[in-house]
């Protein structure tokens, strides 16, 4: 395979090799509508004054180091921020903030954009005041500080949490018009801290104990029964998120990372973990965090997050901007079964589909960037994407979900997302039928 064939093979059909897509760009970028002024005026010889003038920022003094003790995004970059939707919980105590995951390439998450849910508000927690307790079917009943969870062999490993109801607004149809919206309860950090197993054996779990009990500290406590087994496979105490101590509304001083499972049980805050026989049966796992069939039935212990994808641009909150011509579609996938080996993006709402170039290869329980350099004529698209896992499962479409599980739940829709994108650029949340 020649550069050429391999160019083409590495982007896709009708996607252009790098050399022809640069190409493309210099021509396009100078005479296309919606083309930087500045291209233009160079077309047409005519000096930009952003390069043959000095500007104010080359012939002053900036900040000093001083400045910023605790960097933060410059001033352009103010509206990359998370948001919450008024009317979809009762009181800001008892909310969600969504990622601006449009706005955000990669696929790790900025710690001051990540995901937040509470279930009684944010509380402060200082680390000498902490304590995690193990008890239960244990041989010897513990408590930890944090100075003791510090003393522990650490591991690090980057995650994805998704909130079992990221995009359960959806299932009885479009609502919401922006993916941060509508996809945007999740986030992807590099967490460090103790595998759960480490503290398990230090008390030394008895025969009889199956599952564990996990609790938080906050009045809520969101309570979660994990079976033992997945709490002594890959289940961390984390410390540490982004490489920084955990911000406060992400369980400060330590919170349970559980990998691939539902964001509730990734219990913050984290005061107590009790060895049981048995489940609890707590109202975060019976009332709430099941799901709702057609026929009033709930299925139970869902707790694995599907194989899952959207398109973050062009996406309603990322319209195109620079007319026809290069196109960078991107997204995420992933998956709480394992890594991301393939995603598919279509143009036509599903009717044909192609392979989208994964920035780097998939990582189980992690998100995974995807790319489709594309060189759009400035007609209308259907843009859709679908993820394929490393177990074989594929993203279903929102119609085989409902097909199943009727129109009643507000968790687990892993459906596959559409945006319509109209030929001004604009884009708009939309569903089609399968």
């Amino acid at each position: 395979m020649d550069e050429k064939e391999r160019d083409s093979a590495v982007s896709g059909s009708p996607v252009m090799g790098r050399r022809g897509f640069l190409r493309a760009g210099a021509s396009v970028g100078a005479l296309a509508v919606g083309a930087g002024a500045g291209a233009r005026a160079m077309a047409e010889g005519t000096p930009d004054p952003l390069i043959t003038e000095q500007q104010p920022w080359a012939s002053q003094w900036g900040d000093g180091v001083d400045a910023t003790p605790y960097g933060l995004p410059i001033r352009f970059e103010g509206d990359v921020i998370r948001r919450n939707v008024p009317w979809l919980t009762a009181d800001v105590v008892s909310s969600i903030n969504f990622t601006p995951i449009h706005a955000l390439d990669g696929t790790i998450t900025p710690t001051g954009c990540a995901f937040e849910r509470h279930h009684s508000g944010a509380i402060e927690l200082a680390k000498e005041d902490y304590r995690l307790m193990i008890n239960g079917l244990v041989e010897t009943p513990l408590v930890f500080t944090y100075e003791d969870l510090e003393r522990f062999p650490r591991v690090n490993r980057t995650l994805f949490l998704e909130c079992a109801a990221n995009s359960g607004m959806e299932w009885a149809g479009a609502q919401l018009n922006g993916v941060q919206f509508t996809q945007g309860m999740i986030h992807n950090m590099q967490y460090s801290g103790v595998p759960l197993r480490t503290l398990l054996e230090e008390a030394g779990v008895k025969p009889e104990g199956k599952w564990v009990y996990v609790e938080g500290a906050d009045a809520s406590s969101n309570g979660r029964s994990i079976p033992l087994e997945k709490a002594m496979d890959d289940v961390i105490v984390a410390i540490k998120a982004n490489g920084e101590a955990l911000r406060k509304e992400h369980g400060y001083p330590a919170r349970l990372c559980v990998p691939g499972w539902e964001g509730n049980m990734w219990v913050k805050w984290l005061r107590r973990v009790e060895v049981t026989d048995e489940p609890v049966q707590s109202r975060e796992e019976t009332s709430k965090y099941t799901d709702t069939l057609a026929d009033g039935t709930s299925r139970k212990w869902t707790w694995v997050m599907d194989a899952k994808s959207v398109i973050t641009s062009p996406s309603p909150q990322m319209p195109i901007r620079h007319g026809k011509g290069p196109l960078v579609i991107t997204g995420l996938a992933w998956s709480g079964r394992g890594a991301i080996t393939q995603v598919d993006v279509s143009i036509d709402g599903g009717k044909s589909w192609q392979v989208a170039r994964l920035a780097e290869p998939g990582v189980a329980m992690a998100l995974t960037r995807f790319y489709l350099d594309f060189d759009w004529d400035g007609s209308e698209m259907l843009l859709q994407s679908r993820a394929h896992d490393e177990t074989g499962y594929v993203q279903p479409t929102k119609d085989q979900l409902r097909a199943i599980r009727g129109e009643n739940s507000v968790y687990h829709n892993n459906g596959i997302q559409t945006w319509w994108v109209k030929p001004t650029g604009e884009a708009e949340n939309v569903e089609v039928s399968s």
